[in-house]
């Protein structure tokens, strides 16, 4: 949870941008959950700032849609927009698809830099099986994201980095919901040593198979949304 601990940093940011760092990770992680109201003063409080970064963080948020200003009332958690998820989940999609297909065309066993990334899949696919057994949520996505990022790091297109990265803000909101369907993050590991196996076997069209599979989920959101219907809007 939010701290004075977890904002200090010998990063060069501004307290604005720190604050915002950590509500945005209580937002996605739904340790503030939609439709939760936050108070600059108590957040300020605990975080030992003034309202004035707070109200900063606020602005940001409110920019990336993940939080609302309500008149007369203040701030609010966004609601979780279907649409939103929709869309950010089409261009996540088409362009991690796009881009680790070229991975796995361009993939080079006996390379060093493939052999590095290979490594630290391995590493990251135990460490989210680990993280399964704990039934720790928090920790398995943050390595289910350091998974992907490994393939897509080797593009070596930081637009398409920062871009995946900023749907994943809307779409991680519904994963971490997701953790509450029975065996939900078994089959991710499953699914992603599926996906290491077509890329580094230079297998193209598998690979796009086996993300597509990955990232959509017919009866998923319907499923998500039954269960938690108050944090939902069109």
């Amino acid at each position: 949870m939010l701290s004075l601990e977890s904002i200090s940093s010998p990063a060069r940011k501004t307290l604005g941008k720190v604050a915002y760092s950590k509500i945005r990770e209580e937002i996605i992680t739904l340790n503030f959950k939609p439709g939760q109201m936050l108070s600059e003063s108590e957040i300020g409080s605990v975080l030992g700032v003034s309202r004035t970064p707070i109200r900063e963080a606020f602005l940001m948020l409110v920019q990336e849609g993940l939080l609302e200003i309500l008149p007369q009332r203040g701030a609010r958690v966004a609601l979780i927009s279907e649409k939103r998820y929709a869309e950010n989940m089409f261009v996540r999609e088409s362009l991690e698809i796009s881009a680790l297909k070229l991975v796995a065309k361009n993939w080079k066993s006996d390379d060093l830099r493939y052999k590095e990334s290979e490594q630290k899949a391995v590493e990251l696919i135990g460490k989210q099986q680990s993280a399964a057994l704990k039934g720790d949520h928090i920790e398995f996505l943050q390595y289910d994201e350091l998974f992907h990022s490994v393939f897509l790091e080797l593009v070596e297109n930081e637009t398409l980095v920062t871009v995946v990265s900023q749907m994943k803000a809307h779409l991680n909101r519904v994963r971490y919901l997701e953790f509450n369907k029975p065996n939900h993050m078994e089959n991710v590991v499953s699914e992603h040593q599926g996906i290491f196996n077509a890329i580094t076997s230079n297998n193209e069209e598998k690979t796009e198979e086996l993300l597509r599979r990955h990232f959509y989920k017919k009866e998923g959101l319907p499923k998500v949304i039954k269960m938690f219907p108050d944090y939902f809007t069109d």
